[in-house]
């Protein structure tokens, strides 16, 4: 099944209500369970009344504004390449071996950035934007997902 069909099949399920989908492709079988947010069997206690002060816990309205701060953090300018897949982000062909590209490197359009491995297979992933590379947003030998920015080209 084609990586594109699976992320829309995971969109779909996430925004509506559906708790499980199964979908059968030719030989292919791909069943997707939505996990329930608040976690089975988990126990909430709450505070007494007449607790004192120092012991209550802190107002809730420094949680949004936390959350806030987070998504107002700096979008890249520039160009962002994207993974095209799920898998384990590598920034140099071999353990010990020179980076392809280093923050500052200049880049043609079909250089490559860097190596996705997916299911034991190595992927190439190639420039498809001439530029200098002004940022690397994802750690060697991280797992990444699809669509994840892994650098800024400016």
């Amino acid at each position: 099944m084609d990586l594109r069909k699976l992320k829309t099949l995971i969109d779909l399920v996430a925004e509506s209500d559906i708790a499980e989908l199964e979908v059968t492709e030719g030989e292919s079988k791909v069943r997707i369970v939505k996990s329930s947010a608040m976690p089975q069997n988990q126990m909430v206690m709450m505070q007494p009344q007449g607790m004192p002060a120092q012991y209550q816990p802190a107002a809730p309205a420094a949680a949004p504004a936390a959350a806030a701060a987070v998504v107002v953090a700096a979008e890249p300018t520039g160009y962002v390449v994207k993974s095209p897949m799920v898998g384990t982000f590598y920034r140099s062909s071999a353990p010990g071996s020179a980076a392809y590209v280093e923050v500052g490197s200049t880049v043609k359009e079909g250089d490559t950035l860097c190596i996705i491995e997916a299911m034991k297979l190595l992927n190439e992933i190639d420039s498809d934007k001439a530029g200098v590379v002004t940022q690397i947003l994802v750690e060697n030998g991280q797992p990444v997902e699809f669509g994840q920015p892994l650098f800024v080209i400016g």
